[in-house]
């Protein structure tokens, strides 16, 4: 069968390895609970309501594969999507590529979807797929930002920076996640970093590893709701949403 007459069959790949000590001590970052539900679950929720998601791959903590996958049996997903628990690595990047590597042969396209953005509307996965499947070979979903941004000349915590410059705010975005990929090509990514073809500075994502290939990636209109639980005060805004969307039966 040729490229072009193959079906497309989109994945989402979940690293949540890491611990999150930005939320401090206890419980891995992705299994901190919103309304009562680990924040892990309410994303392959995320990706799961996407009727594009065939599957979804959680890569956990190695020690605790057996565990994460309790979690989710113990919690409704939607009976379409098959739903993946697979080791993770010492780093993101090592984590990403156990994902992929863990995906089936008739996957053409990946979404690598951060545990800790819990809340991204479905549209959002939607718009993502849709921009791979249309031929875009990498996708992120993007918002402009409100604050102007400051480039400055870094100095010690709590030291006053001198700033360096003001990039032109219209022409910024702040990148969220789900990012859509033709499979191959974040694969060769993955590869042209490990062997060391690609040094990955200033790569703190996938697409950046792409862009070190010279692929371009382009932007779809990403969603305020996918804000990134990182720290205490996300934790408050998070549950606000969500009481929203239980007040409106939109959740």
């Amino acid at each position: 069968m040729s490229d072009e007459s193959r079906p497309h069959r989109t994945a989402a790949v979940i690293p949540a390895a890491g611990r999150g000590v930005r939320l401090g001590p206890g419980a891995p970052k992705a299994l901190r609970t919103l309304s009562g539900t680990p924040m892990l679950v309410h994303a392959v929720r995320a990706m799961a309501r996407s009727r594009a998601v065939a599957l979804v791959v959680v890569v956990a903590p190695p020690a605790d594969t057996t565990e994460v996958r309790r979690l989710l049996d113990e919690h409704a997903l939607p009976e379409r999507t098959e739903i993946l628990v697979v080791p993770g690595g010492r780093t993101r990047q090592d984590s990403v590529r156990a994902g992929l590597d863990a995906l089936p042969a008739d996957i053409t396209a990946v979404l690598i979807h951060d545990a800790a953005r819990p809340l991204v509307p479905v549209d959002t996965v939607d718009s993502v797929v849709e921009a791979v499947r249309d031929g875009a070979p990498a996708v992120v979903p993007a918002l402009p930002l409100a604050d102007t941004v400051k480039e400055v000349e870094p100095g010690r915590p709590g030291e006053p920076e001198p700033v360096v410059a003001t990039p032109v705010r219209a022409r910024l975005r702040a990148v969220q996640t789900p990012q859509g990929f033709d499979l191959a090509t974040l694969r060769l990514a993955h590869e042209k970093l490990a062997a060391g073809t690609a040094d990955g500075e200033g790569a703190t994502d996938d697409a950046g590893m792409v862009e070190q290939l010279g692929v371009t990636v382009v932007v779809v209109p990403g969603h305020e709701e996918a804000f990134k639980v990182t720290r205490p005060l996300d934790l408050v805004l998070a549950e606000a949403v969500l009481a929203r969307r239980r007040a409106t039966d939109a959740y």
